[in-house]
């Protein structure tokens, strides 16, 4: 799962052992040749989708980490394009990754619960960061990103159908949890990822409560499992106007 060029396992504990901030700084010099940055498959495919809907003027990528939405919002939008993250490390590779993208990229350090913006943005993305919210953080999180939306804005992000518990997956992850649970409740400061906390039901029902109108788009590219379910979706939830 790790390259050479990747961290190693003794830079993967201390991170663990860390907050979430400081995690992520100390994790974002190597932090895009690990298996945790979004697939380029998925950022072309929720792009592609979006294009659909397009163009938008200003966009907002929500925890943003060292950048890799950048591209999906730069198809998409003809004005600016923000990216918001709390880690200072993530934002400063990301700085660095487009030195050339010039005064329509803005990165902002912030805290995607407090966000420092007013009905700024026509489109929000994100792409892998809600492991790093609890369930109750949710209501909040999504009111404030419907509050940096202008009327008839849309939030949109990929969601991944969960593995079958007969599948290695589904032991893997429920493993994983199962680990950072044991971690929070012997080690402080607490280090929030949990691949299993974000349901997609839940998660609907918190949107539309915040005041979005929700769609559920399949994502093609990544076909349909014996059931006939998508394998991916792209959630759009849209503010009124």
């Amino acid at each position: 799962m790790f390259g050479p060029e990747g961290p190693t396992l003794r830079e993967l504990a201390v991170q663990a052992l860390s907050s979430v901030e400081r995690g992520y700084d100390l994790l974002a010099p190597k932090f895009d040749r690990t298996p945790f940055r979004t697939p380029g498959s998925v950022l072309d495919a929720v792009a592609a989708a979006l294009e659909r809907t397009g163009p938008y003027d200003d966009g907002l990528d929500l925890c943003c980490g060292t950048g890799a939405g950048l591209d999906v919002l730069t198809r998409l939008c003809r004005g600016s394009v923000t990216g918001v993250d709390f880690s200072a490390g993530m934002l400063s590779v990301a700085r660095a990754r487009v030195p050339a993208a010039g005064p329509r990229v803005a990165w902002v350090r912030a805290d995607a619960r407090a966000l420092p913006f007013t009905a700024a943005f026509d489109l929000v993305v994100s792409f892998g960061a809600f492991g790093h919210f609890l369930p109750r953080e949710l209501p909040g999180l999504f009111t404030q990103v419907h509050s940096v939306l202008r009327p008839g804005g849309r939030f949109a992000f990929p969601v991944l159908a969960p593995p079958r518990p007969a599948t290695p997956g589904y032991w893997m992850l429920l493993g994983f949890d199962a680990v950072m649970r044991v971690r929070n409740a012997l080690w402080r400061p607490p280090f929030v990822m949990y691949y299993r906390a974000f349901r997609l039901g839940d998660v609907r029902r918190e949107l539309e409560r915040a005041g979005f109108r929700v769609e559920l788009q399949p994502l093609p590219e990544f076909g349909r499992r014996r059931d006939g379910s998508p394998r991916a979706r792209m959630v759009v939830a849209r503010r009124p106007d």
